[in-house]
Formats: structure tokens, sequence, C-alpha cells
């Protein structure tokens, strides 16, 4: 038998899955500064809108709040074109003149124009391009690699204040003055706890609607999932999207539909990513052939997985012979460990290493050491008779 942890996960040696996906220092800083060239342009020019534009009766500066992959820290290098890095940078605008249904519905269209306006400058700026195929949001891309998606909320300004003195209270206890510096903007839009008391958020359509959005109670329930279980599943999940990205250019499961079926009944293995992989692929396998809802997200009402019955069927055998050949592989001799090597290259391609020095023997007893017992009910005895 074969440990093939190593080729997954071997602290910081360049030749693991984990390290060969890592988005590189470069790309990690151009896209934080992108972030923030947008957030500086959009703030000012926000503010001027809402008295001029929006018709609030005064000024507002909106807050910002980075999502998705770089807030779960699963982003991933793009396994092929015309696939890319995705930084989700949300807008959250404080209104002043909400309603019992909302923000006033005019304000939608006129929000998300002057939004796409003032970045569409900043784009001529920058040489970077602005794409407007998107609903829900407005895409810059800054690189043949990457792309910043920025999502437009609006709650109602109470909210807001209420949250921020809040934070501004606890950061005086701590830091003294830092709750007056730029500082603590930064550190309260990107980390604040008291954003989860945030509430009646709705999201901004380029169709001119708005949407009720609860997005934050998924990300909470990952994030929870990810400190209850460690970084191993944080790893994990790299690995199916890693996974999903050699198999599909465009399309298959998304991020969270992959997250939520992992991070449900996670099962750990101390020290062995094979193995942690080899058992979430098996479930994945068999929760993509149905509806996936999560009762620790809005009740477990929405279904995560929007793919149709073909797709779902593809999806799940491809899921099944990821842990199969997970599986085999491990239970090659020893002598086969080039075999080993081949089979997981041909589940998750050339980014797996080819290097059999990352391949040791294994004697099963740590698999069995690891594995959760099993109920197995008594035998059944039938009746019988003495003498």
């Amino acid at each position: 038998m074969l440990r093939l942890n190593k080729l997954f996960y071997y602290g910081t040696d360049p030749r693991s899955f984990d390290q060969v996906i890592e988005p590189t220092d470069h790309q990690r800083k151009t896209l934080q500064d992108a972030r923030t060239l947008i957030r500086d342009h959009l703030r000012a020019k926000i503010r001027h809108a809402t008295k001029a534009e929006l018709q609030m009766d005064r000024m507002v500066e909106p807050r910002f709040r980075t999502q998705g992959s770089w807030r779960y820290k699963t982003c991933i290098q793009p396994a092929q074109a015309p696939q890319e890095m995705d930084w989700d940078f949300g807008v959250y605008l404080p209104v002043t003149v909400w309603t019992e249904k909302g923000p006033p519905h005019r304000m939608a269209k006129v929000y998300f124009d002057l939004v796409e306006r003032a970045l569409s400058d900043l784009c001529a700026t920058h040489r970077w391009e602005l794409n407007s195929s998107k609903d829900t949001c407005v895409r810059v891309k800054i690189a043949p690699w990457g792309h910043i998606d920025v999502p437009l909320y609006a709650a109602p300004i109470e909210k807001f204040e209420k949250i921020v003195e809040l934070a501004k209270l606890e950061a005086r206890k701590a830091f003294g003055q830092y709750s007056d510096s730029a500082a603590f903007d930064e550190s309260f839009d990107e980390t604040a706890a008291f954003w989860d008391e945030m509430d009646e958020i709705h999201l901004a359509t380029r169709s001119g609607e708005w949407k009720p959005s609860d997005s934050d109670a998924l990300a909470k329930w990952i994030l929870d999932r990810f400190d209850e279980h460690g970084p191993q599943l944080r790893r994990v999940c790299r690995y199916l999207k890693a996974w999903r990205d050699f198999h599909w250019k465009a399309g298959g499961p998304s991020s969270v539909l992959l997250m939520v079926i992992a991070a449900q009944s996670f099962q750990p293995f101390e020290r062995r990513d094979d193995l942690a992989l080899e058992a979430t692929a098996k479930k994945l396998a068999i929760s993509l052939r149905g509806d996936v809802h999560e009762p620790g997200v809005d009740s477990g009402k929405e279904n995560f997985n929007p793919l149709n019955g073909p797709e779902r069927r593809v999806a799940a055998d491809l899921a099944e012979r990821l842990s199969s050949t997970l599986r085999t592989a491990r239970h090659y001799a020893t002598n086969s460990a080039r075999q080993a090597l081949v089979d997981l290259r041909g589940q998750l391609g050339l980014r797996i290493s080819d290097d059999v020095e990352l391949v040791d023997p294994d004697d099963g007893t740590e698999v069995v050491r690891q594995t959760p017992p099993t109920l197995v009910p008594p035998p059944v005895v039938g009746a019988v008779r003495s003498g």
C-alpha cells in the first residue's frame, strides 16, 4: 500500500498540490492593489452621488467587504483558459430613505449605472476591461488571469450606524484612538464580526430590480465549519475546486456546492489529506445526484445544486471515479508508485507531481486507526430448545 499525502500537502514543499494551486504573491498583490483602487474611487464617487443622483437627504459613504473565495481562503490558480481568479468585492450602501419593502425601486438602476460609469472611468485609466454581461455585479478584468466582481448591496442606514458604533466602541477599548484612523475602516470592512448583525440587505441588479440577499448566512456557516474541522477541510475544498477546473473549462459543480457538500459531516484524517479527499469525493458522488440542502443555512430552504439531471450524473460519475482512483492508487504495491502517479494525474491534471519521492509505503494500520467504527446490528438468533 501507498501513502499519497505528500502529493497533496507537504508543508511548504513547492511540489505539493496545495502549493502548486496557491495564488502567487504577485497575483495576490495585483488583486489587492486593484481592490484598493476600486474602493477608494467608488467611495468618493458614490458619496458625491448619494444626494445628487440617489436623492438621499444627506451624503453617506459606502462600505466595502471582500466576499467569496478570498474570504474563505479557498482561491486557487486557474487550471486552464478561460478560467480566471475571482475577487468578490461587495459595495454596501447605507440608505437613508428606506421603505417597508426595502430601498426605493428606482434606486437600483441608478445605483448600478453610476457604479458602472465610475468603474468604466477607472478601467480607462488603468487599462483594465469592463465586463457588462453580469446581471448581479460589475466585473472588472484586471489581468488575463483574474478579475474583480463588484456586487452592489443596500441596507438601512440605521443598521450601519448601529454596528459601526459598536465596532468603534470595542476598538476604543482595545486600541485607544485606533477607531479614528483609516486602519479602523479597513479592519471593520474586512473582518469585523459586527457584520453578523447586519440584515435587511438587498442586492441591486443591472435590470433595475432589488433582490433580498442573505449570502452572509452561508459564509458564516462555511467559516464555522472551517473553524470546527481545521485547515484540512479548507485544503480539501481547494483540491475539489482544482478537480472541477481540470474536468470543466466552464460550468460543472459550483464552488459553493462543493464546499457545502464537503463541509457536511466532514471526516478528518490526521496528516492524511489523501484519505480525507477520498472520503469526501465518495460522499460528493452521492450528494451530487440530488438536491443539496443545509439546515444550518436559511433553515434548509435553498437548493445548492442547480445542475440539471444529465449534468448531475456526469458530475457524480466523475466524483466516484476520483474516489475510486484514490483508493486504487493507495492499494498499489510500493514498486507501482509510478502508476499511482499516472492514475492521479488522470483525475487531477499535470499539477499533481510526478515525483515518486513524495510517495511513501504504508502498512495500512493508520487507515484502520483513523476510520470511525461502524455499528453492526447483532446477529439474529432463532429460538432454541434445550434438552
